[in-house]
């Protein structure tokens, strides 16, 4: 079993993962906006749907890990 690592960050290695993930939740949002608006510049409406909805998927992770965050903090 690997050993907790949370003596180098200060923060227990569980509460890091959940930080992390809605850190990384949330950059793919931002990022899905500048893909959302190449493809709706080549007018490519399918790929921009797509897009919009892992965006939709991406906020929707942040938004659980943020409560997640909120019960065990």
């Amino acid at each position: 079993m690997p050993q907790e690592t949370g003596h180098a960050t200060g923060t227990k290695d569980k509460d890091y993962n959940i930080t992390w993930f809605v850190e990384q939740c949330l950059s793919n949002a931002l990022r899905l906006d500048t893909y959302i608006d190449d493809a709706e510049r080549e007018g490519d409406v399918q790929l921009a749907d797509f897009f919009r909805r892992a965006q939709g998927e991406s906020r929707k992770g942040a938004e659980q890990g943020k409560e997640l965050l909120k019960e065990r903090l």
